[in-house]
């Protein structure tokens, strides 16, 4: 087993006092820890550098409706710049720095994303970066989901277009799921079955065990 270097064992330490308490739980051995939502996943990494035993820290959101076998940042993503390490005592309040940050992202996250019908009116708002396809992918399918078949129908529809014309193969797929989420825009139901499925999918592949307890609005949800 490798050994785990100062930093790790700092930034570890840190996230055990500041996020833990809070509900966050972290993935194995990693500097990745998670906030379990059921349908979408807080992750705060403390990334290392290639260069020094320091940190990066980077806040965001997860939508598990995206089945992927390793953790992303659909939302948020780079909080602070690299924390060099020099030596312990140095670092130390740097690493509790990087969690007290880590803590208050998380919090904001909690209630901003709070429901469905919260998220979706809040990635509807969001202007889709140029050429990230998945902004408007999210946003019209957390739409279909609350019954706005309208944005769905033209935001999936542009995810589609920007998808289209490749020959990259997770680029087909997603043109075709595009597609296919556009096609039920109208059905909710049908899309709710279709992001349960990948939700149970994803949350299996990351080996998130079961989702956490729910209040029976939250058991209508993705």
């Amino acid at each position: 087993m490798a050994a785990i270097s100062p930093a790790s064992r700092l930034v570890t330490a840190a996230a055990r006092d500041v996020l833990r308490p809070l509900g966050l739980r972290q993935r194995g051995r990693s500097r990745t820890w998670i906030d379990d939502h059921g349908w979408w996943l807080g992750v705060v990494e403390f990334q290392p550098s290639s260069w020094s035993q320091g940190s990066y820290l980077n806040v965001g959101v997860m939508w598990l409706w995206q089945d992927s076998d390793h953790v992303e940042f659909h939302v948020g993503g780079r909080q602070a710049g690299h924390e060099s390490f020099e030596d312990e005592a140095q670092f130390m309040p740097l690493a509790m720095d990087l969690a007290r940050v880590a803590a208050d992202e998380i919090i904001e996250y909690r209630d901003r994303f709070a429901s469905l019908e919260s998220t979706a009116q809040y990635l509807a708002a969001r202007p889709a970066r140029r050429g990230n396809p998945w902004d408007n992918y999210h946003a019209g399918l957390a739409a279909g989901l609350v019954g706005d078949s309208h944005t769905a129908h033209d935001r999936l529809g542009r995810a589609a277009q920007q998808l289209s014309g490749t020959d990259i193969p997770w680029m087909v797929q997603a043109h075709r799921a595009a597609l296919q989420l556009r096609d039920m825009a109208d059905d909710t139901e049908a899309l709710r079955s279709w992001a349960a499925e990948r939700t149970a999918s994803c949350r299996q592949r990351l080996k998130l065990g079961p989702p956490p307890a729910t209040t029976p609005e939250e058991r209508q949800r993705p």
